[in-house]
């Protein structure tokens, strides 16, 4: 009896203990796994340009300095400059490095990225203002974003054709409007086709001078073009070229005539030059900042949409006019409020915008005929 009942207690002992055992490892295993969740998540920005641009690259940087600060990443921005030959290779090299999430934006790292992305499976990439080709590979670790674009600009041909039709001091009694792109594409073109339309909108006999720079960083190109539209009658010009549009801007301050800006609040980053600040009407606005803090936000939440593409709009804040106190002094309240009507048209689907994304070409001559 003694040797059953020691054999007993020897049993339950072993039995205990295994069971701490595995207590002991299922909390170890929980705890690993928290610890992981709370991570910093580790991210860098990789431009195919320079920041400065006063454009869409520093609203991507705007971006993520906010997820710095509200996720408490540790983030870097890596600036390559408008060399292409080093672009894919710095994406490469940026692969190879400990990065949770890489960033990068424009059509023009998109074919660089189908290359990179599917050699680090175990990276996830975010790529804004364009989408890979889903089709055509397994971009499963890759989330893209398009911006509706041709929504911010409806609002800004509204804003344009009003101005133009107006008593204003700078406005003249021709009803010319300005389009200076950076280049003869999709993206650039889905502005201007929401602007054309914006304008018709208000009065289908507003005509729109286009001309287009060729690249995103001439700004004495962009200036020279715009120069000579203000010479064709134009009294608001609209530049869409990210640095090379700042040369627009310089001529609107040089003529003082009006000028729309893009992507960022130009006219907020140009205060110190009131002269050319109070010339700036409004800034349609990417906000490539907005579409990144959500996008980590949702990642955060474990609901971005990997290996898919979305397009976001005035629904989603990422795209807008800027209202600061220049805009708010400059533009009448009645076109402040015409403005803000027409945007509720558009998100409430009241209006619909034509978009130049899949547009074919004859369609687009079409329209870009129309205003001539």
């Amino acid at each position: 009896m003694k040797k059953v009942l020691g054999l007993m207690l020897s049993f339950i002992m072993v039995l205990a203990l295994a069971l701490t055992g595995c207590g002991s490892k299922d909390s170890g295993d929980k705890t690993a796994k928290d610890s992981g969740k709370d991570k910093p998540l580790k991210i860098v920005l990789v431009l195919n340009g320079n920041l400065g641009d006063k454009s869409f690259f520093d609203s991507a940087n705007e971006g993520l300095k906010q997820i710095k600060e509200k996720f408490k990443a540790e983030t870097k921005v890596i600036e390559v400059g408008s060399d292409q030959t080093k672009w894919e290779p710095t994406l490469a090299d940026v692969s190879e490095e400990n990065w949770d999430i890489i960033i990068c934006g424009t059509w023009q790292m998109q074919e660089h990225l189908e290359k990179i992305a599917p050699e680090h499976p175990e990276k996830k990439y975010i790529l804004f203002d364009a989408a890979v080709n889903y089709d055509k590979g397994d971009f499963k670790n890759i989330y893209s974003i398009n911006y509706k674009q041709n929504e911010g600009s409806f609002l800004a041909g509204a804003l344009a054709a009003k101005i133009t039709t107006s008593t204003m001091p700078q406005a003249n009694k021709d009803k010319v409007i300005g389009f200076v792109g950076g280049m003869d594409i999709p993206v650039i073109n889905d502005f201007l086709v929401g602007y054309i339309k914006g304008a018709q909108y208000v009065d289908k006999d507003t005509k729109v001078a286009i001309s287009y720079i060729g690249d995103f960083f001439n700004s004495a190109k962009g200036k020279e073009m715009a120069l000579a539209q203000f010479n064709q009658k134009v009294d608001v010009v609209f530049p869409v070229a990210s640095q090379a549009g700042l040369g627009a801007l310089d001529a609107a301050k040089l003529q003082k005539k009006y000028a729309i800006g893009v992507d960022s609040d130009q006219a907020m980053l140009f205060k110190d030059d009131a002269a050319k600040a109070n010339l700036i009407m409004s800034s349609v606005l990417k906000r490539v900042d907005n579409s990144l803090v959500r996008a980590i936000e949702l990642e955060k939440q474990g609901k971005l949409p990997w290996g898919k593409a979305e397009s976001l709009g005035l629904k989603e804040e990422a795209v807008g006019l800027a209202e600061n106190e220049f805009y708010n002094k400059n533009v009448s309240e009645d076109m402040r409020k015409f403005v803000q009507e027409t945007s509720k048209k558009i998100i409430d689907g009241e209006i619909k915008v034509d978009s130049a994304i899949g547009m074919d070409t004859k369609v687009l001559n079409d329209i870009r005929n129309s205003v001539k």
